[in-house]
């Protein structure tokens, strides 16, 4: 049997760093993963190449609708090539994953191909492609990272080919002239953006009140009012109820506030969440606790039974991919016997990448009401700011949040152009505990989309210049 000092089931943002960080500290390390390459949904099927996809839609949009007022005159038809915006997506995700196995071999990480079940004796038993089955010992631990996936509504069957989820949505090999997304969260208004704006039909469908209904409410009625500009057309407060695929596309029955409606569609795309990959991995045998379809783990990623921890999308926090990074390094730091620092969720930021982007941190405006707190808030238009008008996206704002009596950043939400870029500045003020006077007498540089953030705070004092 092969003996490690900690084995990892799983090689996505999370796992991969915590076998790294695992490395750094001395400790034996194996990864084992399931698919033929590294880097799990996030770099394969997930972040990196939906961020290709969003910035060539956005290339186009941007030929199509503003090259000519830049002076820019192209002959002839502006077309959308998708093969080639699907081939080019695809030399990123080779790139970034082909960088994943640099940094095996770098830091000496064994990586063993293979279906991986947590087994007692602090073991792994990993299954390769031809069912021969292999054990490792982990001494010092095993982390489970398994990650996520799309989760299936009851009543809509994905079928790969007229209902999708966001894998398929990445590889289409014809662009459709219709397409109806289940849910408006970061998932459904990026993709819901990559197709709106190459010319789609779109149309999106959310069960909640609001769309991106975990962001402040300022900013869900903003990204409405610009995917209507868009041509996207929004239904909230509506379910889809039945999905009848026998014909040559789709026809969605919605209920809606005003009675329900039938949409006929080229394909539908559901994006209703994230459930956790926990299926075969030896949680029953084992006795692991599971709660709600998640991974039951303390501040430090150890589940109840010694020996074995959880991190990422399989256990309660939040389904980001920085989340699983920083629990992955958190974890990797307990394992090895260091004194570390338990992650702080009430600073971790949220970033949806469809245009106008949002980027958010902390409180929203109504959850510090609730809370109880006396608020100051100020809020600085992005039409205000001449870094914006010279770069033609004068569209959204940002929006700040402090406590009233102390002064202490309590959240902090923007949409516009860039902002994902933006939202590490308040999130490291939150850390600092930085105070409103410190934003105020903080030189911010000029002209950049970034004085927007003390330009909200100077509005929130009443002391707005630019306003």
């Amino acid at each position: 049997m092969n003996s490690y000092d900690v084995a990892i089931i799983g090689s996505g943002p999370g796992g991969y760093v915590a076998a790294i960080r695992c490395a750094q500290l001395g400790m034996k390390t194996a990864i084992i993963e399931k698919y033929s390459t590294l880097g799990g949904t996030c770099l394969n099927v997930g972040c990196i190449p939906s961020k290709a996809l969003l910035d060539s839609s956005h290339h186009y949009e941007d030929a199509v609708k503003h090259f000519e007022e830049h002076g820019i005159d192209i002959p002839g038809d502006i077309k959308v090539n998708l093969k080639q915006m699907i081939a080019r997506k695809q030399s990123v995700v080779d790139q970034t994953t082909g960088g994943i196995d640099f940094l095996m071999k770098k830091n000496k990480i064994d990586v063993i191909m293979g279906y991986g079940k947590v087994i007692a004796g602090k073991k792994v038993e990993v299954t390769d492609k031809d069912g021969k089955k292999s054990e490792y010992a982990a001494n010092k631990g095993v982390i489970i990272a398994t990650g996520g996936r799309a989760r299936e509504l009851p009543n809509v069957k994905i079928d790969g080919t007229k209902v999708i989820e966001y894998r398929k949505a990445m590889s289409l090999e014809k662009q459709p002239e219709s397409l109806l997304v289940i849910g408006s969260g970061a998932i459904g208004v990026e993709f819901a953006y990559v197709y709106a704006a190459m010319g789609t039909k779109v149309t999106i469908v959310e069960f909640l009140p609001t769309m991106v209904p975990v962001e402040d409410e300022d900013v869900s009625k903003e990204l409405a009012k610009q995917y209507k500009k868009l041509g996207v057309d929004v239904y909230v407060n509506s379910s889809v109820e039945k999905v009848d695929t026998s014909g040559k596309g789709c026809k969605v029955s919605v209920k809606t506030p005003n009675g329900e409606k039938t949409f006929e569609v080229d394909v539908v795309l559901s994006a209703a969440g994230v459930v956790a990959n926990l299926e075969n991995i030896g949680l029953e045998e084992m006795k692991i606790n599971t709660e709600r379809g998640k991974i039951v783990v303390n501040e430090w990623y150890e589940t109840n039974v010694p020996g074995y921890y959880a991190i990422g999308d399989c256990t309660p926090g939040p389904a980001l991919a920085h989340v699983a990074t920083a629990e992955g390094i958190i974890c990797a730091e307990k394992i090895a016997g260091h004194k570390t620092e338990a992650l702080d969720y009430n600073n971790i930021p949220g970033c949806t990448y469809c245009q106008p982007e949002i980027a958010s941190v902390g409180m929203t405006e109504k959850k510090a009401r609730e809370a109880g707190y006396d608020i100051k808030v100020g809020k600085f238009p992005f039409m205000a700011s001449g870094k914006a008008s010279a770069a033609g996206a004068k569209d959204g704002f940002v929006k700040v949040i402090f406590d009233a009596k102390y002064g202490e950043f309590l959240g902090a939400h923007m949409i516009g152009y860039n902002v994902t870029e933006m939202i590490a500045e308040v999130v490291v003020a939150r850390k600092l505990e930085t105070t409103s006077h410190e934003i105020l007498r903080s030189v911010h540089p000029h002209p950049t989309m970034s004085e927007a953030v003390k330009g909200a705070t100077e509005a929130a004092y009443g002391e707005a210049i630019d306003l």
